[in-house]
């Protein structure tokens, strides 16, 4: 078994320690950051998001593969940087103004940066203007993310607020959590829904190919 091998099992079982060392193997090896973070830390939360979808494993692993992941990231970074290695896309992240629930925001988010996307982790609670400004600066995706139906309204505020900013046409905008429906999303002019935190991954690939 290889390294990058080891690496990629290491974060599908959710081993951060053991994926950190493999991360040093490989560049110790020789072994470019690109195929370490491709080969390694994209196709094992690949495989993890596969598995989820097939209820192999549920949240919490998740959870725990993608901190291993973000573990690993970490060393990764400034080679890839040092090597020139472009993002697959600028995303930024939120929960809608007035939620203040992460856990899936934090998933997306983690998940998102484990495939190769630059996040911009706007928080909790956010107001539109500031998504507004994460377009200003570059983001090719927003993600919102609401767990109240009183705070859902504030996904279409924001959308009206880029679109009054005359920036709509220059992002992607995809919405979740537990009261969002696709139908909900296609009412507010959203670009796409994702029900959980794989389907989120595979959902800003889509988005930005078009």
């Amino acid at each position: 078994m290889t390294t990058i091998d080891e690496l990629r099992e290491a974060v599908v079982d959710g081993q951060a320690k053991v994926a950190v060392a493999k991360v040093g193997e490989g560049l110790a090896e020789g072994t470019e950051a690109g195929t370490l973070l491709r080969d390694g830390l994209i196709a094992g939360m690949g495989q993890v998001g596969q598995l989820y979808e097939e209820g192999e494993i549920f949240v919490p692993e998740m959870l725990v593969a993608a901190r291993a992941m973000a573990a690993a990231l970490k060393v990764l970074k400034p080679y890839l940087v040092e090597q020139g290695v472009k993002s697959n896309g600028k995303v930024a992240i939120g929960t809608t103004q007035g939620d203040l629930h992460d856990i899936g925001k934090n998933l997306v988010a983690m998940m998102l940066e484990g495939s190769g996307y630059e996040i911009v982790d706007l928080g909790v609670d956010v107001p539109a203007d500031k998504f507004v400004q994460a377009v200003r600066e570059g983001a090719n995706v927003v993600a919102m993310s609401a767990l109240l139906t009183t705070t859902m309204t504030n996904m279409q505020a924001t959308i009206e607020a880029l679109r009054d900013a005359g920036l709509r046409d220059q992002v992607r905008i995809i919405v979740g959590g537990a009261p969002i429906t696709k139908t909900y999303a296609d009412e507010i002019g959203a670009d796409g829904y994702a029900e959980d935190a794989s389907s989120a991954v595979r959902l800003v690939k889509e988005v930005l190919a078009v």
